[in-house]
Parts: C-alpha cells; structure tokens; sequence
C-alpha cells in the first residue's frame, strides 16, 4: 500500500469513528420537551460540572442536566444580564441595549423565571443523564 493509499485510508477511519461516536452521543441525548412529557420535574437554575448554567431535571429514569440556551434575561424594568458560556452573568443597562435595537425584545424571559425552573423550551439547550 503506498503512502497516499495510507494516509487517505487512515483518514477514512478516523471521519467514520468520529461520526459513529456523534452518533452514540446524540441518541444518548433526550430533549427538553421529551422529558417533560415523561413527567419530569423541572429544578432551580444551577451550574453544571463545566460551569455551564442549566436545570436539572428529576424523573422516574434519573436524572438529567439540560443546559440553558439563553444571553440576555431581563432583572427589572432598568437592568438586564448577558450571560456567558462561563456561567457568569453581566448587567447590562436596558435602556442603552433596547435603544441599540430600536425598541424593546419581548421574547427575552425573566431571570427570576429561569432561576426558578419555570422555562420554555426555547431557553433550553442539551440534555444529557447526570450520574450518581
């Protein structure tokens, strides 16, 4: 076998381990959705292992951590927060963000909101089982 013949054969393996642990990995995942029509009951906001801020979700099978999929969240009628990747959170003047926009964003939900569990699917990322 030359060496081109090597070298493409390697890469053909490593794309086709790659996409069979993507897959193993995705239909581990369950949806937010799908949870809750199993029952599950939706926690406090709180930090996962990476920092990342999510909900735990609690049901007969377990437990599972949905990451959310929010940046801005409203505080109050003055203030809203930006939230990062990292878990952190950085106020934000609204009124300087709205007049950036042109008008005020209704879909943006309410921090109290997402620190109590109560929060749509649109707000809500990966869910992956949480063990022990």
């Amino acid at each position: 076998m030359s060496f081109h013949m090597k070298s493409v054969f390697g890469l053909f393996i490593a794309i086709l381990g790659a996409s069979l642990t993507f897959q193993a990995g995705a239909a581990w995942a369950e949806s937010y959705q799908g949870l809750l029509k199993k029952g599950y009951t939706v926690g406090k906001m709180s930090q996962g292992k990476s920092g990342s801020l999510g909900w735990v979700l609690s049901g007969k099978d377990g437990k599972q951590f949905c990451k959310a999929k929010v940046s801005l969240a409203v505080v109050d009628k003055k203030t809203l927060v930006s939230i990062l990747g990292s878990g952190r959170m950085v106020k934000v003047d609204r009124a300087t963000f709205e007049a950036s926009l042109g008008g005020p964003d209704t879909s943006l939900p309410l921090l109290s909101d997402l620190k109590a569990g109560r929060v749509g699917p649109q707000h809500v990322g990966a869910c992956t089982p949480l063990r022990g």
